[in-house]
């Protein structure tokens, strides 16, 4: 039976390449309570070689749990459990719950066991590429699973606003964890350089980030340089990890493609253990793996450097408008209307976040680089004057900012940056093509997924080669046809049913999914929003 392109490359990124032979099946990897597994002075012993910068894992929900429970800090630590940073400072939180299978969950009853589960059993703080590869040494010899976590934004979701939780974590297919493992932590390697590069593909502007820099750090150093850098929506996901390296994409992806594309080279451990520089010129089959192949999977990224570009003006755009009679077909028509003029906001350089329930439309923001407000409205006209023919009222706030990183900390940042929950996902790329020819039929399926309580995310982006040029990497083709990525989602509360939300996700796999499948055979998903439930092949 043949795959589908997004499901080939769900099982493309999982099968890593950084544990070489040991002479055992890769899929019999040493577990605690093996024979093989390490003693407690084996684990002494490499911790004191590597320089003391062994983390042994302590899981974030302990203080909810017997008989560790301490009723004040559990309290304290459900308050915080939404908040991102609180994952990205530890070696091993896992943010989605579908990873974490209610793992020490802060919120499941106190009585439960607190056991560590999917999460790793160690982690090396890593400070040098050294780190790295005595890791990875170590790992091959004891035949022991590896993982390489930055943040661990393993696309668990953000914000009360459904269609901004949606577009935060940029895996959600929890490679940054798993049961048994030992961990490579890159989050405290935080260096930021600017340089004028100068190669044959390239002469300019660029920065080099070492691979715990965040996307907060990045923009903001980047303004203060008069640059604008490609990174993405959610200020703490790591761009140089499974963002960058599964394609990346960013408010600005209109103006100059995928974070990928902007990719000038990397300083990567191979599974060998070897620290190398991978360029078009250098290593050039890993260059291009790396560069949209998926995070994890080729090697251990220490640092990526990428293109940057002069800053200019932004001017981001919010409108909402209500289904406000359901027995009507004027809400779907300007669902309609608003993807048939997206192609056009696309053309001029905008990145558009639209989502759409079955009573809600909400654009927040479309994002036009080097635009007014007048030529915002201008652009905007057709579509408003249809949503007039339709009495259709709408709100609609038009924002100007001097600089790119003032549009995203007024816009972007501070909606994304709320709260770490959990939804069922799925995830297609739609081509041009099926909104130029087809859109009463993408229009008729958002209406089908949507009426079953599905939220529809479309992030509107032009990628094609007219913006990236001549770009050689590994992102999946699709992206260079798709006028618009979708992400599915459907609610997951705090305490709800486990088996239920499985169910949910079951359904996600089996209905809604394949409703935009039919519509798209040929093209695929933005590989960090694919579904991680189980297909038959």
């Amino acid at each position: 039976m043949r795959l589908h392109s997004c499901q080939y490359l769900v099982l493309f990124c999982i099968i890593s390449i950084l544990q070489p032979s040991t002479g055992l099946s890769s899929n019999c990897r040493c577990m605690p309570g093996d024979t093989c597994w390490p003693s407690s002075d084996d684990w002494s012993r490499f911790n004191t070689f590597i320089g003391g910068w062994l983390v042994n894992t302590q899981p974030l929900g302990q203080p909810c749990h017997d008989p560790l429970y301490i009723a004040n800090e559990c309290r304290s630590l459900r308050q915080q459990w939404t908040k991102p940073e609180l994952h990205d400072l530890s070696s091993s939180s896992i943010m989605a719950a579908t990873v974490a299978n209610e793992t020490c969950d802060a919120f499941t009853p106190r009585s439960k066991p607190c056991t560590l589960g999917a999460m790793v059993l160690y982690a090396v703080n890593a400070s040098s590429p050294d780190d790295f590869i005595q890791t990875i040494r170590f790992s091959q010899e004891r035949n022991i699973r590896l993982v390489i976590r930055n943040t661990g934004h393993e696309y668990a979701s953000s914000s009360n606003n459904a269609m901004l939780s949606l577009i935060m974590h940029p895996s959600y297919l929890g490679k940054s964890t798993g049961a048994g493992a030992l961990s490579i932590w890159t989050h405290y390697l935080k260096d930021i350089d600017f340089l004028n590069y100068t190669n044959a593909h390239y002469t300019g502007p660029a920065m080099r980030m070492a691979a715990g820099v965040q996307g907060t750090d990045i923009n903001k150093a980047a303004y203060l340089k008069g640059l604008v850098i490609v990174a993405g929506e959610c200020s703490t996901v790591g761009p140089a990890g499974g963002f960058t390296q599964g394609g990346g994409h960013s408010a600005l992806s209109s103006q100059y493609g995928l974070s990928a594309d902007q990719v000038l080279e990397w300083e990567v451990v191979d599974g060998m253990g070897r620290f190398l520089t991978a360029s078009p010129t250098q290593n050039p089959d890993l260059y291009w793996a790396l560069s949209g192949g998926g995070g994890g999977t080729y090697g251990v990224v220490y640092s990526m450097t990428v293109k940057a570009f002069p800053d200019f003006p932004v001017t981001g755009v919010v409108i909402q408008f209500e289904n406000k009679n359901p027995s009507s077909h004027s809400f779907f028509e300007a669902v309609g209307h608003y993807h048939r003029h997206l192609p056009t906001y696309t053309a001029s350089g905008g990145m558009a976040i639209a989502q759409i329930t079955h009573s809600t439309f909400l654009l927040t923001p479309l994002t036009l680089p080097v635009y007014t407000a007048v030529e915002a409205k201008r652009l905007l006209a057709p579509f408003l004057q249809e949503l007039h023919k339709l009495d259709i009222s709408y709100t609609m706030n038009i924002t100007e900012s001097p600089s790119y990183f003032q549009h995203y900390t007024k816009l972007i940042e501070p909606d994304l940056m709320q709260l770490v929950q959990n939804a069922q996902y799925g995830g297609r790329l739609l081509p041009l093509d099926l909104i130029q020819h087809n859109n009463s039929q993408l229009t008729n399926a958002i209406q089908r997924i949507t009426v079953d309580g599905v939220t529809f995310v479309g992030i509107g982006l032009n990628v094609s080669s007219s913006v990236t040029g001549n770009v050689w990497n590994s992102v999946l083709p699709a992206w260079r046809t798709a006028a618009i990525t979708v992400i599915l989602s459907t609610d997951w509360p705090t305490g709800a049913n486990l088996t239920k939300m499985k169910t949910l996700a079951d359904r996600m796999t089996t209905k809604w999914v394949p409703i935009l499948t039919a519509l798209s055979p040929d093209s695929g998903c933005y590989m960090s929003e694919a579904r991680r439930q189980t297909f038959t092949i």
